[in-house]
Formats: structure tokens, sequence, C-alpha cells
């Protein structure tokens, strides 16, 4: 579920029954979403999901355990940290800045 999504869905994924934290992810984004999702202790369920063209490479679609966890909810409630323990920001999260500050209210700021 990306932040722009307003529904928090659950889903079963490889076997797995879970909160979808984003679908059709490409190799890199898949990687990032992990390892802040493991750092922040979540249980993360991830599945390859097939190419629908000959040439298109393989995406993810990736979950965490936790039936309960919604994506925008931690997010903007700055619950998840990275691992220098600065807290996420919403550009952070879609990977439209490296800097966890200002706060994405600061509009001034970007």
């Amino acid at each position: 579920m990306s932040l722009n999504k307003a529904f928090h869905e659950i889903k079963e994924i490889g076997g797995v029954r879970c909160s979808v934290v984003e679908t059709g992810l490409s190799k890199e984004r898949f990687d990032f979403l992990k390892s802040i999702l493991e750092f922040n202790k979540q249980e993360v369920v991830f599945e390859e999901a097939a190419p629908k063209n000959e040439g298109d490479k393989t995406t993810f679609n990736l979950g965490v355990k936790d039936v309960s966890f919604n994506a925008i909810i931690s997010v903007y409630q700055r619950k998840l940290r990275t691992k220098d323990m600065h807290k996420i920001t919403a550009d952070y999260w879609n990977q439209k800045s490296t800097v966890t500050e200002p706060n994405y209210w600061a509009l001034d700021k970007k």
C-alpha cells in the first residue's frame, strides 16, 4: 500500500495472511522498504510477481505479518525510524528525499 492509497489491504502473500505494504515493486524499492520494515521489527513477507509481458522485469509484492500495520499511519504519526534513529517522513518513505528533516509540513524548507 503506497501512501496515496486510502485503503488498508489484507491479503495472503506467500501463503501467509498479512497487511500489504506495496505491490508491483522494483527490486530497488523492495530492498529499500524491506530494510526499513525489518529495522522497525516488522516480519516481512513477500512474493515475486510474474512479469505480464516477456520483456518486463520481475516485480515484488511486500507485506508484513502484523495485520494491524498501516504504512500511512506509521509514516504520518512518525512511528518508523531509520537506522540512524531519525523519524521517517513521507518524502523519505517515497524516496523523494534522503533527508528526514524538515518535517513534511514545513513547505518553505523544501
